[in-house]
């Protein structure tokens, strides 16, 4: 179906539609990268920002499929994402997310020199639990130019020096959005559906659900690692991802969830 009848489908949708059965449907109309590019416009449009939003799609994508992000998003929105993100953001928190979106991490060989990596190790502690305060743009420049598996030998190697995990460092020497930037990282490079799960389990926990959470990992998961993530869901949880979907919603939007997530592991 062409964009444009797609999109005139989609407006019809809205008036006829309410809620959140809304706003799941009219997600499943949007192209995939078109469907994300919009999320990042919807965090940054307005008063105040989503940083998770966009700390959520920027560390969990690679480089191609940011490539299409960011296409995606200038074509229908006539803003450069990356000029957005600059101007939405300030500080260590717009430096590890333009890093991020420059995609300069994801490098798909699985070499890892060990010297470079234990060097990248000991410069983490230099640069955190060995000084007073961080130096937290060596921190950044090592989580988002590595490779994944370059990443994981760091922090072992990290660990072995500090006596501690990457992640309890990262917590202890930062704070807010940017500490929650720098462990999306660590998390997304240790184990990518381990974090989708975690992101969907605490869309639903406690009071009231993260709607906009909770859709859009299930559409952008769909089509690539739902079955994955709902298997590490259940390890992690003792309990499937549709039957905390059963609990936690209702209606029609229940039913269109139940039908996207599929039969369980």
């Amino acid at each position: 179906m062409a964009w444009w009848k797609a999109w005139d489908l989609t407006e019809t949708l809205k008036s006829e539609l309410s809620g959140k059965f809304e706003r799941l449907i009219v997600a499943l109309m949007y192209p995939p990268y078109r469907y994300e590019a919009k999320e990042l416009h919807d965090a940054m449009k307005g008063l105040g920002t989503k940083e998770g939003v966009i700390i959520e799609i920027l560390a969990s994508r690679t480089k191609n499929q940011l490539r299409e992000i960011m296409k995606a998003y200038e074509e229908d929105y006539g803003s450069s994402l990356e000029e957005d993100i600059q101007a939405d953001t300030s500080g260590y928190l717009e430096r590890i997310l333009v890093c991020l979106l420059q995609g300069s991490r994801d490098d798909v060989s699985s070499f890892v020199d060990p010297g470079l990596a234990l060097q990248d190790a000991q410069d983490l502690y230099a640069a955190g639990e060995k000084i007073r305060g961080t130096d937290e743009m060596k921190f950044i420049t090592i989580l988002c130019t590595r490779s994944a598996t370059h990443l994981l030998r760091v922090f072992e190697e990290y660990e072995k020096i500090a006596n501690k995990s990457i992640e309890d460092s990262i917590k202890s020497e930062t704070h807010g959005s940017l500490e929650e930037a720098m462990l999306t990282v660590v998390k997304c490079t240790q184990n990518l559906h381990s974090y989708f799960a975690e992101r969907l389990y605490y869309a639903m926990k406690g009071a009231g659900t993260r709607d906009g959470t909770l859709i859009r990992n299930i559409i952008s998961r769909s089509e690539i690692d739902l079955n994955l993530i709902k298997c590490h869901f259940k390890k992690m949880y003792g309990k499937t991802l549709s039957s905390m979907i059963m609990e936690d919603t209702s209606g029609d939007y229940k039913n269109a969830l139940l039908s996207l997530v599929g039969s369980d592991p």
